[in-house]
């Protein structure tokens, strides 16, 4: 490098942010996904071996699919290429496979190459990928924030490892906090900060498993400050943090992921995982007549019977979301949430229907008996319909004993949980004077 790029690359890494500078450059500095990553794990093994092929790295922002694609390719001896598909087009990706070939051909060297946001390409440029891809010319790298499985390609899929990217824990954040802190060269370590415990914990807690956002309000926190050294608290930790975006995509795959946390919290009868998940997702701007429509769901769904009022007050929960709206529908939802999970719980209702469509659908049939048929027109009764029908309101228990379905078949078995236990009693006394016929 000359004395003019040397002088250009220093400059470049001054005006880096701290997340970029921190970015660990081998195996041993990468710090989380122990899960394929750690020794004797797949990801380690397949390095080891030389045998990494095409991956797919599916998980949130800041969770080192960037860097972690950086790494591999100085652990490949790969070329290492870069496009990011909100930015680059088919013709931008032409030219780095041409280049990737002419590496082949040229230094018997392969190219890896990281695609950015690769559920960004449609169809038609992920499989421009495909060639060189099944012939080894390329060592794709495919990053996302979105289940691959519903964005990326079959054929790109099969060709591919997917590893999926879990938030860092807070133990991590604090490994790499306490790294930047003393790290002179590329971190802060020219500064002498005395870190509390509480405003560490703050940090890492507030980072939502996010090292780029932790680094960033600890690179806002040392050097908004003006105080060197500098006693860093939890307070400073607060201001830095301020108010931070929740990762929640009302469109993407996290939104189904919180909106499932929320109905198993509630089905599971916690009332406190309940009430953060809908927090998440009020937080997040999910519109309300969303969460209400899943709570009207719920409660025929998983509540039913046991509790039937548990339906009317999710119906009046959505439409106090339609007249009041927020801020202030989220106490109309709050009580709700509360409530349906600590209903006792019952799928009965839903296991009944599931099972008698299952049975139409299967051509399982059954005729309508003759004495239930329509019998209110003229020609009924020569056709036998109606004939010997019963009344129930002319017994005094208002059942009357008589055969409904024509044949034997049990779909609704009620629980023994909440209003439903009353039920199952009373069934049980109607279906042996139904049998009576």
């Amino acid at each position: 490098m000359s004395i003019f790029g040397a002088f250009e690359e220093e400059n470049r890494k001054k005006t880096q942010p701290l997340a970029a500078r921190m970015r660990p450059r081998t195996l041993d500095e990468f710090v989380g996904q122990e899960e394929f990553l750690a020794p004797g794990r797949l990801l380690r093994r397949l390095l080891q071996a030389d045998r990494l092929g095409s991956v797919i790295f599916f998980g949130p922002p800041g969770t080192g699919k960037t860097t972690l694609a950086r790494i591999l390719a100085v652990e490949s001896n790969a070329d290492f290429q870069q496009i990011s598909a909100v930015a680059h087009g088919v013709k931008e990706l032409r030219e780095v496979l041409a280049h990737a070939e002419d590496n082949v051909a040229a230094a018997a060297r392969k190219t890896l190459l990281f695609v950015d946001e690769i559920h960004r390409f449609n169809k038609a440029q992920q499989d421009v990928l495909l060639p060189q891809v099944e012939e080894g010319i390329v060592i794709l790298v495919g990053a996302t924030t979105e289940n691959p499985f519903f964005t990326v390609n079959n054929a790109l899929l099969s060709r591919s490892r997917v590893f999926a990217f879990q938030p860092l824990s807070i133990e991590n954040i604090k490994t790499l906090l306490k790294r930047a802190l003393a790290d002179k060269e590329r971190g802060l370590g020219r500064w002498s900060v005395q870190m509390d415990d509480d405003a560490l914990e703050y940090l890492a807690q507030s980072a939502d498993g996010d090292a780029r956002r932790a680094l960033g309000a600890l690179e806002i926190g040392v050097l908004s400050s003006f105080a060197n050294p500098l006693h860093f608290t939890k307070e400073l930790a607060a201001e830095s943090v301020q108010k931070r975006l929740l990762r929640h995509d009302r469109d993407g795959d996290a939104h189904y992921d919180i909106i499932s946390a929320l109905i198993k919290s509630i089905r599971g009868s916690d009332p406190d995982a309940a009430i953060y998940w809908l927090a998440k997702m009020l937080e997040g701007g999910d519109d309300t007549r969303f969460l209400a429509r899943r709570l009207v769901i719920l409660a025929s769904e998983d509540v039913g019977n046991a509790d039937p009022h548990a339906l009317p007050l999710a119906v009046a929960c959505a439409q106090a979301c339609e007249i009041v709206g927020l801020p202030e529908c989220q106490l109309n939802l709050a009580q709700t949430v509360v409530y349906l999970a600590a209903a006792p719980k019952s799928n009965a209702a839903t296991e009944a229907i599931c099972a008698a469509r299952r049975d139409v659908q299967e051509g399982k049939l059954v005729p309508v008996p003759k004495h239930l048929r329509d019998a209110h027109y003229s020609q009924a009764q020569s056709l036998g319909h109606g004939i010997d029908y019963k009344y129930a309101h002319d017994y005094p228990d208002a059942i009357a004993p008589q055969d409904y379905l024509g044949v034997e078949r049990r779909y609704y078995q009620p629980t023994d949980r909440g209003f439903e236990a009353e039920i199952a009693d009373r069934l049980e006394y109607i279906r042996a004077r139904l049998r009576e016929h």
